[in-house]
């Protein structure tokens, strides 16, 4: 018989990049009543998370929420903005970005893929996996696309597959380099409320997330933000859709209630979240984000430690929600995993597509702290030496030793 609530003695370390571990305190809100989701009890609810939901994405334009993982919200984003047969150019970053190509071409897109070439002469590994997107790239396909026939430009902000956080901000100055009208369609799934993230601000038409990872939060509900140029452009698409039109779902937004039923527990969990992630007193959304490059860098010293690559190849855009392990020529990644998780009852994140088996993931994200991270830390450190893995020194020293020398940005924030 499955038992689902039980591990050997003490917890388990989910320490994969989403789902990731939901606090005590969102579950406890997850559990009141449910209640009518046409009573008026709910439409104090939903304008509430609405307005709550803006403050995380940083935008004063509709947030979309939807009763869905983030594979819906990539769809909904595509659906909502594009006609069929409509010419999209997508950047291939990792898996994530290569599965919304995926996506898009089923949904009869033209999808078109522009990425950095080659293989990494040391791992064999491909080179685009290891480096953020290339706004350069980007500006030269666009300024070549004379007659305007691209719709739109979709790119991850932060590939989970790598740990790669890329530049949007960069990415939309190409487009206006270029002096082009695509849209930029930026998937942030696993980078809102952990990696800065500036809806408005960067220029983004539409922003697709998830609640399973930085809004600590179990997977269901998923995001679209839009500008107006995005809204203007969902009147004349023509992809058939229903349930992830917008044009209902604002409207109805307005009063606080939604065309179709809405997962009215997670929404309490969704209010929850915000408030612990926008809370003043603890540094609002600039102190999660510090929070997350502390713990990441502490990550980081442990891999360099142990001699052994990180899949992000320039540092300049190292994610601050997970990072990814690249194991020595000639070992399974997969079956270190496996190692670790039956003996030290630890989760990490596999490899994924074009380098399965090559590299595991450590996330480092929501509900952690240094201590959750030095546990996972030493658990990939046994496991590493009892798959017979020569490392060059202890990353859990050198994890210690950095999260030892530098503060936690609460207990600074606390002590001013």
């Amino acid at each position: 018989m499955l038992t689902l609530d039980f591990h050997p003695t003490g917890r388990h370390f989910l320490q994969i990049p989403g789902p990731s571990p939901v606090p005590d305190r969102i579950l406890r809100a997850m559990s009141y009543p449910t209640i009518d989701h046409r009573g008026p009890e709910f439409a104090a609810l939903g304008l509430q998370v609405l307005a709550k939901v803006k403050q995380i994405f940083q935008t004063q334009g509709p947030v979309v929420i939807y009763p869905a993982s983030g594979t819906g919200a990539w769809e909904a984003a595509l659906s909502n903005v594009c006609s069929p047969g409509d010419h999209v150019l997508m950047y291939e970053t990792g898996h994530f970005a290569w599965l919304w190509q995926k996506l898009a071409t089923r949904l009869q897109l033209k999808a078109e893929v522009v990425a950095m070439p080659g293989t990494c002469p040391t791992t064999g590994l491909p080179i685009s996996w290891r480096h953020g997107v290339q706004a350069d790239l980007i500006e030269a396909r666009l300024k070549a696309d004379t007659g305007h026939t691209i719709k739109a430009v979709c790119v991850v902000h932060n590939e989970t597959s790598t740990g790669v956080t890329s530049n949007i901000a960069a990415v939309r100055k190409a487009i206006n380099a270029a002096k082009h009208p695509a849209l930029l369609l930026v998937d942030t799934i696993s980078g809102l409320a952990s990696a800065e993230y500036k809806h408005d601000e960067w220029g983004v038409d539409v922003t697709i997330s998830g609640s399973q990872k930085g809004l600590m939060l179990p997977p269901g509900i998923s995001f679209n933000a839009m500008s107006a140029k995005a809204l203007e452009a969902s009147r004349h698409a023509s992809l058939p859709k229903a349930f992830w039109a917008w044009d209902e779902i604002v409207e109805m937004n307005k009063t606080g209630y939604w065309p179709s039923t809405p997962n009215t527990n997670l929404l309490y969990g969704l209010s929850e979240a915000c408030d612990m992630l926008l809370d003043p007193r603890h540094g609002g959304l600039p102190m999660v984000f510090a929070r997350h490059q502390r713990w990441a860098e502490g990550v980081r010293a442990a891999v360099r430690a142990w001699g052994l690559e990180i899949m992000c190849a320039d540092s300049a855009v190292y994610s601050p929600v997970l990072c990814g392990v690249v194991t020595p020529q000639g070992v399974d990644a997969d079956a270190v995993r496996k190692l670790i998780y039956e003996r030290f009852d630890c989760s990490l994140g596999t490899g994924l597509g074009k380098i399965k088996g090559r590299m595991f993931r450590i996330g480092h994200l929501g509900d952690c702290n240094d201590l959750t991270l030095m546990a996972a830390l030493s658990g990939c450190e046994m496991g590493l030496k009892l798959s017979g893995i020569k490392l060059q020194g202890s990353g859990v020293q050198a994890a210690m030793d950095y999260f030892s020398a530098h503060a936690a940005p609460t207990a600074l924030a606390k002590a001013a």
